[in-house]
């Protein structure tokens, strides 16, 4: 059995957490447990729009409640703010840009997202701005890269092994600075894993575009190691009407159970519940079983 350096709980603060936050960190936990792996706390913040100091600390809460345990990272909203927020890592980023840009691989877009929706029926970008070279440095402009859709995209999957695949349309010349003048995700969390040193990465099957998506950036920066990282896509957590939890249903947040009087076991069997376990599951080393 391989055993890997560290992986990370990895929550973006657009809300209050709810249950398939939580069986995301289980899983990451019992396999960081189980390849000798430690865990880092590494939230992502650049979202302006929607990160609220409130989720920040509701993460913190949530893994004290649920006794969930990391080894690296902030302890505390204060520590957070202070000395691992993206904003620290904003020179990186700028410049991990501007190679690609250098290298000709970007271009300008003022598209909005009801334009892009409208342009295809299934919402994919359809290339509207690749040729219009607009100015990188006018107002309410994107940076999206220019995605090769046909390229094979391998990495290496813990359970299933080596992976080739490419990238899904809705990923089509994705954006890698936003309008704003932020970086993106997709480029945020592939730098973030890099800097931190993350081998092992843990996510739900949602975001398997974007391992594909994030191996494909990596190969056109500057020589790094993120494409010979391992990666795992867990099964998402759904409620009983199979339905993806969301951070807008208030009902499957880890806040409103605990303010409803909820006790950390609770939020575990239900999880197992949730899962189909037949045996109830009352705590954290229970979940090792079945992980």
């Amino acid at each position: 059995m391989k055993n890997f350096k560290l992986t990370r709980y990895a929550p973006t603060p657009s809300g209050f957490l709810h249950l398939g936050n939580v069986y995301s960190f289980v899983v990451t936990y019992h396999l960081a447990k189980k390849h000798q792996a430690k865990v880092l706390l590494r939230i992502d913040d650049l979202d302006k729009e929607r990160i609220k100091n409130r989720y920040i600390q509701d993460i913190f809460d949530t893994l004290d409640f649920l006794e969930l345990p990391y080894d690296l990272g902030p302890k505390n909203l204060k520590d957070f703010t202070s000395n691992f927020s993206q904003n620290k890592r904003m020179e990186q980023y700028t410049k991990g840009l501007e190679i690609l840009k250098k290298s000709q691989l970007l271009f300008a877009c003022d598209c909005s997202r009801k334009k892009v929706e409208k342009m295809h029926p299934k919402g994919y970008y359809t290339g509207f701005c690749r040729n219009r070279k607009l100015p990188f440095d006018q107002n309410e402009i994107s940076w999206r890269l220019k995605a090769n859709m046909h390229q094979d995209i391998s990495f290496k999957d813990l359970n299933e092994g080596h992976i080739v695949g490419k990238l899904p349309g809705i990923l089509t010349d994705f954006v890698v600075r936003k309008k704003d003048g932020l970086p993106a995700y997709q480029f945020t969390s592939m730098v973030d894993d890099l800097h931190f040193g993350v081998d092992l990465i843990v996510r739900g099957k949602d975001l398997f575009g974007s391992t594909l998506a994030q191996v494909y950036l990596s190969e056109h920066l500057a020589p790094n190691t993120f494409a010979q990282n391992t990666f795992y896509h867990h099964y998402l957590l759904q409620d009983p009407k199979n339905q993806k939890l969301s951070k807008s249903a208030g009902a499957s947040s880890i806040q409103f159970m605990r303010k409803s009087g909820k006790k950390k076991e609770d939020i575990y069997k239900m999880i197992g519940e949730w899962l189909g376990v037949k045996e109830p599951i009352k705590s954290l080393e229970e979940f090792g079983r079945y992980i």
